[in-house]
């Protein structure tokens, strides 16, 4: 069982960047897919990104290509979220999870193990 926990939150100026971790607990953290899922009030959960094991791979949703990066760090057993240049719809609480399998999954529903998210807002 992995638990997860995310950081680093909170205000980000427009234009600015943000920077988001999750530390997960367990000792195979590097056989999990892990992903990033975002939502803002009344919308559904959505798929940001996502890395393999090895952190080779990396998925991303259309709307933060090129703006955001994911990577891991397995000796930390850490994911990150770096974001840069915030736009509207950026705003949300930001929840990392982990995934059994040998597949990225863009899915919420593809994902076993869930933070409690950590709310991002930017200021204009």
């Amino acid at each position: 069982q992995v638990q997860l926990a995310e950081s680093g939150g909170g205000l980000v100026q427009a234009g600015g960047s943000l920077r988001l971790s999750c530390a997960a607990s367990g000792r195979t953290f590097s056989s999990y897919y892990m992903g990033w899922f975002r939502q803002a009030p009344g919308k559904e959960r959505e798929f940001v990104a996502a890395i393999s094991w090895r952190g080779s791979n990396k998925y991303y949703a259309d709307s933060v290509k090129g703006r955001f990066t994911i990577s891991r760090d397995n000796a930390k057993n850490t994911v990150y979220l770096q974001g840069n240049s915030p736009k509207p719809d950026d705003p949300a609480v930001y929840y990392c999870a982990a995934r059994q399998g040998a597949t990225p999954g863009l899915r919420s529903y593809e994902y076993d193990y869930w933070g409690q998210g950590t709310q991002v807002t930017v200021s204009s």
